[in-house]
């Protein structure tokens, strides 16, 4: 490649030309950088959020960026071009990069356990953007402890009956289907549970009211009152629920880093403009020691979470190394340094940080999530202590 072409760079996106992509990788995110800045950097409060959320969907499939998290069997997830991906669309716009990815955690367990005539079913209509997948994962008293799911789906004849209550499922209410993890209690714990295709129509399925986030998110309760589906609907085999929603969140999880990475970067380089364009005490912000100071430890929170993204990504498109310990250290690192950046971003702009409706104030907002869905970072944390101590005790 060209000098030029060793750096992505895109209405001040960035990526350095780190030793983890090949040139494809380059080219897909410059094309995502450009496609982004013109099709979801622009927010409109008048907008219902359902019908912003369905557009953004539509939109990614229509471009041909769905096939990355949906793609075509046989070929599976490149997980560096996922995080590239993301990376881009948070920069501009952190709605639209839950609604990119969405599709492909709703879709990875039907993806890899399914039947053919399920993957024939669901998957080419999210790949192509004109059905919204869903996971019924999370129950408000469990969190983040999977294996401790009390939703329960008891066989009767040649149907299975669910019965429990999810909490914050993304895309409740606009989901066509919902991939749902149930107790099925071939084993106790982890080992009883299983993984179940239940349509959005389906008799005994009930969405609660929108819930409102402190950033923009299509989310909902979501509970099922002797919902019947038959046994065809279960995705892969009984008692492996865990290892399916586990492996999806694998995937998925340093592609959560690499979206941290993108938010921090747009709240670097506003925070870049303000700095170099504002003076204070009779010169520029951008001269002051303090200000410097602060800069330089927002860039190195930034470029070591980049790196420990890629290293992750790399490494589990190359089957190499740990991937749980890896995505969760992706994840961990990333979202809190993004919080940090943020942060003294907020700091710099003064007011201006912290008035509704700025870049900086809704990144602000976007970005407290991050540590908390698909694992907090206290988790993230037990699963690296755990890898390390476990790797340590073995002779």
């Amino acid at each position: 490649m060209s000098q030029t072409a060793t750096m992505t760079k895109a209405a001040g996106w960035t990526l350095w030309d780190l030793p983890f992509f090949e040139a494809e990788h380059f080219e897909l995110a410059e094309r995502m950088a450009a496609w982004a800045r013109e099709n979801v950097s622009h927010h409109d409060p008048k907008v219902d959020l359902a019908k912003r959320a369905r557009k953004l969907v539509r939109a990614f499939g229509d471009a041909g960026f769905l096939k990355h998290v949906v793609p075509p069997l046989g070929q599976g997830v490149d997980a560096r071009s996922v995080c590239l991906l993301r990376e881009a669309i948070a920069y501009q716009d952190v709605l639209a990069d839950d609604m990119f990815t969405m599709q492909g955690i709703g879709a990875a367990a039907v993806a890899r356990l399914g039947t053919p005539e399920q993957q024939a079913k669901y998957l080419a209509p999210c790949r192509d953007g004109t059905m919204i997948a869903a996971l019924a994962l999370t129950e408000a008293k469990s969190g983040s402890d999977v294996a401790s799911t009390a939703t329960t789906a008891t066989r009767d004849g040649d149907s299975f009956v669910i019965n429990g209550e999810k909490a914050y499922i993304s895309n409740a209410g606009l989901a066509d289907f919902y991939v749902t993890v149930a107790r099925t209690g071939e084993a106790p714990g982890a080992r009883g549970l299983s993984v179940f295709m239940v349509d959005a129509d389906t008799k005994g399925l009930k969405v609660g009211p929108p819930m409102d986030l402190i950033a923009e998110h299509p989310i909902a309760a979501v509970s099922f009152v002797d919902c019947r589906v038959p046994a065809s609907a279960m995705i892969g085999q009984p008692g492996q629920g865990f290892r399916a929603a586990m492996g999806t969140l694998d995937v998925f999880r340093p592609s959560v880093g690499a979206a941290a990475v993108g938010a921090a970067r747009r709240a670097l380089a506003e925070t870049l403009e303000r700095l170099t364009n504002r003076e204070m005490f009779g010169d520029k912000m951008s001269k002051l020691a303090g200000v410097q100071s602060a800069v330089a430890d927002m860039a190195c929170d930034i470029e070591v979470s980049a790196l420990a993204v890629y290293r992750a990504a790399w490494g589990q498109d190359k089957q190499r190394g740990r991937p749980s310990y890896e995505a969760s250290m992706a994840k961990l690192v990333a979202t809190e340094a993004a919080g940090r950046v943020i942060d003294r971003a907020v700091q710099l702009f003064g007011g201006m940080g912290v008035t509704q409706g700025s870049i900086i104030e809704r990144l602000y907002r976007e970005v407290r999530p991050m540590r908390i869905y698909e694992g907090a970072s206290e988790v993230q944390k037990l699963i690296i202590g755990r890898d390390m101590l476990n790797r340590a005790a073995k002779p």
